[in-house]
């Protein structure tokens, strides 16, 4: 009887405290009020892919034929940059406009409505008003570039080989330059319809500014082409700037200052007892 009385006991005290009573579930939301913070999070998202991993860009001329052509949206590799990568020759890359090369290069620059401006700030479209372009690396800092009349372009000695130009282009003729020797941190330029682009070339002879581009002036590497989907494609390194011979005269220094150091160690090398 007492263990009844202490059970019944139990149970009141359990109702008085509500534990008895059946849970209320929670209701979900009404999808009108989920919808605002749903787009907040695609938003920030947005904005945190252009800013560190990818983002779209519009080709808006000619200079790149045929392997860019107007209109085509490429995909831009921004997040190996922080992760110190340099531009390679033969890259694709995207750079910020280094001394007023748009108004040489002759591209028009759209000036964007308020709609456009906002798709283009989280990276839902490509950046109509950027003061961008693109433009294949042909020499990176510290390489001799040889551009001639008739001849192919020699990187360190070494002709390229470059199915890639626009067919019937040349690639020196238009504005040959001679040999140049590219300063370190800085690029050499050239756009793949060499009769149509005003690159390194062009600035290198006729300015503004001494044709080079800064290394820290690139957005971020080309590296496929998204849009339209027809022309879906990637952008590889072209075999051409697989060579070994590209990088010789850097190996020759090396060699050439092998035995300098070997000699300077024999001569500072204290005498023996």
């Amino acid at each position: 009887m007492a263990a009844v009385q202490a059970e019944g006991a139990r149970r009141r005290w359990r109702r008085a405290r509500g534990a008895d009573a059946p849970r209320s579930k929670r209701k979900p939301r009404p999808f009108w009020q989920e919808l605002p913070i749903l787009v907040v999070v695609a938003v920030v998202l947005a904005l945190v892919i252009k800013t560190f991993f990818v983002q779209a860009f519009s080709i808006p001329s000619e200079s790149m034929q045929n392997t860019l052509q107007p209109g085509d949206r490429v995909l831009v590799d921004k997040f190996t940059p922080w992760f110190g990568a340099t531009p390679e020759r033969g890259d694709v890359v995207v750079f910020k406009d280094p001394d007023g090369w748009l108004k040489g290069e002759g591209e028009k620059v759209d000036h964007p409505n308020a709609f456009q401006q906002a798709l283009s700030f989280i990276g839902l479209m490509p950046g109509a008003g950027d003061q961008d372009l693109i433009k294949r690396v042909i020499a990176v800092g510290g390489d001799t570039v040889q551009c001639d009349p008739g001849q192919p372009v020699r990187v360190n000695g070494t002709a390229l080989t470059e199915p890639y130009i626009y067919p019937g282009a040349t690639p020196c003729d238009d504005y040959s330059v001679g040999t140049i020797t590219v300063p370190k941190g800085k690029l050499w330029m050239m756009g793949d319809h060499r009769n149509d682009s005003s690159d390194s070339r062009f600035h290198h002879k006729f300015g503004p500014g001494d044709g080079f581009v800064p290394q820290s002036d690139v957005v971020g590497r080309a590296f496929a082409v998204a849009w339209p989907l027809s022309r879906w494609s990637t952008l590889p390194v072209p075999a051409t700037f697989q060579q070994h011979s590209l990088a010789a005269s850097t190996a020759a220094s090396t060699a050439a200052t092998v035995p300098m150091l070997l000699w300077y160690r024999r001569r500072t090398r204290p005498l023996g007892r």
